[in-house]
């Protein structure tokens, strides 16, 4: 499995990409593997944003950071399968305006989060 180390990573098996004040948010490989409507909202760290729904089960998507939601990707409306083909490029969730960079401390980098995952 791939876990890019460009990347911070949550213990729910979320992504997340920062450049400047935006992030980019997304599942990983594993979490696409193993299995709402908040456009214009403030959020917290590990806040519930949204469910995947797979053949076995329907799982939370929990925010990595604080911020405000400025986009969700229009491309998962038509091309969910996005989030198996692509899930690190163009199968990201939701772009976010971070609140507190600070919060990334709290995430994993890609080694501490492939161990999670056993691989």
């Amino acid at each position: 499995m791939n876990f890019p180390s460009d990347l911070k990573y949550s213990k729910d098996h979320e992504w997340i990409r920062i450049s400047g004040s935006t992030a980019i948010v997304g599942i990983t490989e594993f979490a696409q593997s193993e299995l709402g409507d908040t456009l214009g909202q403030d959020v917290n760290q590990f806040d519930l944003f949204g469910s995947v729904e797979a053949v076995k089960t329907v799982s939370d998507l929990f925010l990595p950071v604080s911020g405000k939601i400025l986009e969700i990707n229009p491309q998962l409306n038509n091309k969910p399968e996005l989030v198996n083909s692509d899930p690190y490029g163009e199968g990201w969730m939701v772009k976010i305006e971070v609140k507190n960079a600070a919060e990334l401390e709290k995430l994993m980098d890609s080694g501490a989060y492939a161990k999670l995952v056993g691989h």
